[in-house]
């Protein structure tokens, strides 16, 4: 089975609150993450990883066919999100990770990650040579992916594994939204 993971639990801390629930095309900002990851049929199973304003967040966005669940120690940053994510998808072959403040990430991009991956080695897409999500973790990773802690990804564990990174800055825009600044240039 393929699996995915939507990484939501930050607080907003620099947007000032939730901006999972920020309005961009006439719907809540998470909700972009989830249709793009929804659309790609050979993800089987997909969980949203909230934590900071979680129960808001479930009464405010459609989650159409993914799995909303709770990061409790979302505080102590995105690897307790990620290990959450990852013990409540159990046995998989891979995992396909991404993040909820990239709206404009699209399922031909995530397709196109999926597609790249053999079976062993992670992906990662890029943007104009950047590295960025989605990523693709293989099965024999997430031991490793499960030992991390802190505010901090896989990074330095898919760069030891040799990680094959596709561009993808000719198919989307890796933009996330950190700041009400960068929600309104993404409205533009």
């Amino acid at each position: 089975m393929i699996g995915g993971i939507v990484l939501a639990a930050g607080e907003g801390a620099r947007f000032g609150g939730p901006k999972q629930l920020a309005e961009l095309d006439g719907r809540p900002l998470l909700e972009h993450a989830l249709e793009a990851m929804s659309c790609v049929p050979a993800i089987e199973r997909i969980v949203v990883v909230l934590g900071a304003h979680a129960d808001e967040i479930r009464a405010k966005v459609d989650f159409l066919d993914t799995e909303p669940i709770v990061c409790k120690d979302w505080q102590d940053g995105q690897a307790a999100s990620l290990r959450v994510g990852l013990a409540e998808l159990g046995d998989v072959e891979a995992v396909l990770v991404t993040l909820g403040d990239q709206p404009r990430i699209t399922p031909q991009v995530i397709a196109m990650a999926l597609d790249h991956f053999g079976g062993t080695r992670p992906v990662r897409m890029t943007y104009d040579g950047q590295p960025g999500h989605p990523v693709v973790l293989p099965a024999g990773m997430i031991p490793r992916v499960m030992e991390l802690e802190g505010d901090v990804g896989a990074r330095h564990l898919l760069e030891q594994a040799g990680v094959l990174e596709v561009e993808a800055g000719h198919l989307a825009s890796a933009a996330d939204v950190d700041t009400p600044a960068d929600l309104e240039v993404l409205r533009r």
